[in-house]
């Protein structure tokens, strides 16, 4: 194995080629302890030295930074590490870690976003939010399953009414034209098209 180039990142940090392909990220010291440099070799033990045991206690303290600030989904935490220039290898551990802490888990994740949002979103957006950040379609079907076994209700109904009283929409006034816009609003916002046609139609 050869380092083959040195690409400088901020904070101190280099991205680590190895036989043309990037390998790691480390930090300017890191660099001059294992003696990397454009050119050298890297002994095996060297290379299992960082990848076992440096990169792999960094990715889990990133890790543990990251959600103290917020929470993540499985896929959100990946491409953080994957930004971060860590080898998949590590990424994958630090993931099984995290799992195994709760430090990540999708289905609270799920359920705490559709708690915060079934007022505001409608269902369809809430299931599009919640894919664009990684969760599976299983497990936001799981979510909606449990929060309603609590009791809880989603009333679309009621958000489509205040949309239109924020657009001071008057449905009895309107006429075909501006009924087809607002079709073409809600639905935008993801209401299902027969809830649409019965609250314009009433």
């Amino acid at each position: 194995m050869i380092v083959t180039l040195l690409s400088e990142m901020p904070a101190s940090r280099v991205k680590v080629y190895i036989d043309e392909m990037p390998a790691f990220v480390l930090y300017k010291g890191e660099l001059r302890k294992y003696r990397l440099q454009v050119g050298a070799t890297v002994a095996e033990e060297t290379y299992e030295e960082i990848v076992s045991k440096v990169l792999p206690l960094r990715a889990r303290l990133r890790c543990i930074n990251l959600i103290k600030a917020r929470d993540y989904t499985k896929e959100q935490l990946r491409l953080k590490l994957e930004q971060g220039g860590y080898p998949k290898q590590v990424i994958e551990e630090t993931l099984t870690f995290a799992q195994a802490e709760r430090y990540i888990d999708d289905l609270r994740y799920a359920g705490n976003f559709i708690a915060c949002s079934h007022e505001r979103k409608s269902r369809r957006r809430i299931e599009n939010d919640l894919l664009q950040k990684g969760i599976s379609a299983e497990t936001a079907a799981e979510a909606w399953r449990r929060w309603e076994a609590e009791g809880n209700v989603q009333d679309e109904e009621e958000q489509m009414k205040t949309l239109l009283a924020k657009k001071h929409f008057d449905v009895e006034a309107a006429d075909r034209n501006q009924l087809q816009k607002m079709y073409a609003f809600l639905a935008r916002k993801g209401f299902d098209g027969d809830k649409i046609r019965r609250l314009l139609l009433k």
